[in-house]
């Protein structure tokens, strides 16, 4: 990995992450950062990638049995 340095400003509680440092770090959608702050002042961020269990790549349902999702999503007993 090469050193690489961006900056960003800071917009109510939020703050962008430079394009340059999401694609040397393969961040994307779904992805989580780990904020860790050092007692000398110093902040560490991790990327934690999620590529598994995300709908990052689902096309859609291509079986053949008609669904009914709102009476599917009652009879999983999700409310």
């Amino acid at each position: 990995m090469s050193d690489t340095a961006a900056e960003s400003t800071v917009s109510g509680n939020q703050a962008n992450i430079p394009a340059r440092i999401r694609r040397e770090l393969d961040i994307d959608d779904g992805d989580h950062l780990r904020w860790e702050i050092h007692g000398d002042g110093t902040l560490r961020v991790e990327v934690v990638q999620q590529r598994e269990g995300t709908f990052a790549d689902f096309d859609g349902y291509e079986g053949t049995t008609d669904t009914d999702a709102a009476a599917d999503h009652d009879g999983w007993g999700v409310e």
